[in-house]
C-alpha cells in the first residue's frame, strides 16, 4: 500500500475544521440557559456540596425571608461581587429572586461571564420548603 503524506498546512486546516465542527459547539452547548424545579434544586443542593444557592433580590427582601443556605448577591451587584463570591466558574449555581425576572437576567449574565452550570429557580414564591429570616 502506498503511503500518502499530507502537507502540514492541509493537516492544520483539517484539524481546525474538525475543532470548529465538533469541539466549539460542544463547549457552547454546556453554557446554556436552564430552568430548574424546586425539587431538582433541593436535590442538587443536598447532593453536590459545591453547589451554591444565590438570592439576587435586595437586602430588604432577603431580610424579610430567604431560602436557608442561600447567599445574597443583589442583581445590581453581580458584576462587582460574583467574581469574589463565585470564583470557580464551574461550580453549580442556582439563582432565585422574587418572581423570576431578576433570576432569569442574572442567570443570563452569569452565562455570558463564562459560568458553565447555572440554573434559574425563578421566584422564591415557587419554593415549597419554607424560608427563614435573620
Amino acid at each position: 500500500m502506498k503511503q500518502r503524506n499530507i502537507p502540514a498546512k492541509k493537516l492544520l486546516a483539517i484539524v481546525s475544521t474538525l475543532l470548529v465542527l465538533f469541539a466549539i459547539p460542544a463547549i457552547a452547548q454546556t453554557a446554556q440557559y436552564r430552568q430548574i424545579t424546586p425539587e431538582a434544586a433541593k436535590k442538587l443542593l443536598v447532593e453536590d456540596k459545591r453547589a451554591v444557592l444565590v438570592d439576587v433580590r435586595t437586602p430588604e427582601e432577603y431580610a424579610a425571608g430567604y431560602i436557608a443556605g442561600s447567599i445574597l448577591i443583589p442583581d445590581y451587584e453581580l458584576s462587582a461581587k460574583a467574581p469574589k463570591m463565585l470564583p470557580d466558574k464551574n461550580t453549580p449555581v442556582v439563582v432565585y429572586c422574587r418572581s423570576g425576572n431578576r433570576s432569569r437576567s442574572s442567570v443570563q449574565w452569569l452565562l455570558k461571564q463564562g459560568y458553565t452550570t447555572v440554573y434559574d429557580l425563578g421566584g422564591i414564591n415557587r419554593w415549597p420548603y419554607g424560608t427563614v429570616t435573620k
